[in-house]
């Protein structure tokens, strides 16, 4: 799933909100320079009251002119002229609220120093704001990883535009593959003027990129060659995102497609999902409200259970282990010991008990690694402190943690380990487009009874398909059902 293309003053709310606290800022130095040094927040209700309407005044000044548009392009003068454009926008919708109230209760020497204030907090944060965006160490950290698919003598001048200076970019070229080429000579591929990694395109090297961390692909076609369609099917099967040139296109091989700029090109992106702005800012605040509550839950789990995995099996309480996250990446799961510490080792003599029998997944009724196992009720049943934190799912409250941080989300796909994502195929792939989650589709469609694994990747892609607010929610009451009941536990 990918999301959408920001439009408008969304793309820019670092800047936005860095002027919201200037403007906010500034109106309480200025009060503090007429009136004195005090809280005015707390004992002047008439400072609260201006302060509100300035607020709003910004928010519309924000929203209905284009003063962000091409900012981190600006020269300095050019940024000097901006402030005060904007300046202006915003104290001139002030002023004309004011009259429209008959209000004539503010102060101008307050306001006056207000607007000199705003004007000079403004410029300076939003230069040091661009520092930051634009800082060469930052790229490659906080922007996504994309494949360039082009041909050999159009690399060099496709690269130069795409990292054309003065242009900021959410994305960094890691690896470029040569369309034009298909037997890679032994001493691999160099060409001049060009320091990443440069392969032919063949079967080895579309293989590579389904256990690569890669979020995106961009296919400048060359004039000589067909269109790729069997290379964007493999690519899509993956879940990975294809931003194609607008060449020689046929409307319905786009059926989920989004019309966008991607550095100098125009590009039509295709995609499992796509997720508005709004969605997926959305799902984070859902995330962030359940990953709170779900630490204080996890807290207070860990006073009951901790104490008792420690006496069965002494060594921590909370597992770590390396999984794959969204588009390959790897990131840290925790979770509440259930197993006894050799559990990793054991797998491997276990390992042809596996009801699945691809060794996609690992699933075994009455594992014998688990805490306590060999205890068995009177139906001959495991019932140690690991089974009963499997049962009741009490193993994945840390999790809780992860979704918190952003590494997962409440609702998604269950991370695979790496041994498992290693022998994935081209199709599989896609269930690792989105966020991991807690809880998902196949969780509250059988649970550990599905031991298919072709059905767990079926499921994941109707949730990745089918994406919205409403069914996360429809999937978290139902997990808590399924938990509850304990249905489809092992």
């Amino acid at each position: 799933m990918n999301r959408k293309h920001i439009k408008g003053w969304q793309k820019h709310w670092d800047f936005i909100f860095l002027d919201l606290f200037c403007l906010q800022f500034s109106s309480l130095i200025a009060f503090w320079a007429t009136k004195g040094f005090c809280n005015p927040y707390l004992s002047n209700s008439a400072y609260r009251y201006h302060s509100g309407i300035l607020l709003a005044c910004q928010f519309v000044t924000d929203m209905f002119t284009m003063n962000y548009r091409g900012i981190l392009r600006r020269k300095k003068f050019d940024e000097i002229l901006s402030v005060i454009k904007f300046t202006a926008q915003v104290f001139l919708t002030y002023f004309a609220l004011l009259f429209a109230l008959h209000d004539s209760s503010a102060s101008r020497l307050h306001t006056g120093f207000t607007i000199v204030f705003f004007a000079v907090l403004s410029f300076a944060f939003r230069e040091l704001n661009k520092f930051r965006v634009l800082d060469n160490a930052n790229r490659k950290k906080y922007r996504r990883p994309v494949v360039l698919m082009t041909g050999k003598d159009v690399v060099k001048e496709t690269l130069d535009k795409l990292n054309q200076d003065g242009y900021y970019q959410d994305f960094y070229i890691y690896k470029v593959i040569l369309l034009d080429i298909k037997d890679e000579p032994k001493e691999g591929i160099s060409l001049e003027g060009v320091d990443i990694p440069i392969c032919a395109l063949n079967s080895d090297s579309v293989e590579v990129l389904s256990h690569e961390f890669v979020e995106e692909a961009f296919i400048l076609q060359p004039e000589n060659l067909p269109f790729p369609r069997k290379l964007m099917d493999e690519l899509t099967t993956m879940g990975i995102t294809v931003n194609y040139t607008l060449t020689a296109l046929d409307n319905d091989l786009w059926p989920s497609a989004d019309l966008r700029k991607f550095g100098q090109y125009k590009v039509l992106t295709r995609s499992i999902r796509f997720a508005t702005v709004e969605q997926t800012m959305i799902k984070r605040i859902m995330d962030i409200i359940g990953g709170f509550l779900g630490c204080i839950l996890t807290g207070i789990v860990l006073l009951f259970v901790g104490p008792l995995i420690y006496v069965k099996s002494p060594g921590p309480i909370i597992f770590t282990q390396n999984r794959i996250g969204k588009n390959g990446k790897i990131f840290k799961i925790h979770k509440i010991r259930s197993m006894y510490l050799d559990a990793e080792d054991r797998k491997a003599s276990l390992m042809s008990q596996n009801e699945c029998k691809d060794g996609l997944m690992f699933k075994m009724e009455d594992d014998p690694r688990i805490i306590g196992s060999e205890k068995k009720d009177k139906n001959g049943k495991p019932k140690g402190i690991g089974n009963f934190i499997r049962n009741t799912s009490l193993d994945e409250f840390p999790q809780f943690y992860d979704v918190l941080i952003g590494k997962m989300s409440l609702v998604g796909t269950r991370p695979p380990t790496i041994d498992e994502w290693n022998k994935y195929d081209l199709e599989h792939r896609a269930r690792m487009s989105i966020k991991p989650g807690i809880t998902g589709m196949w969780q509250v469609n059988g649970r550990s009874q599905i031991a298919d694994f072709e059905e767990v990747v079926r499921l994941d892609k109707e949730y990745i398909e089918n994406w919205s607010i409403l069914l996360d929610l429809k999937i978290l009451l139902k997990t808590v059902l399924v938990v509850i009941t304990e249905k489809g536990a092992k």
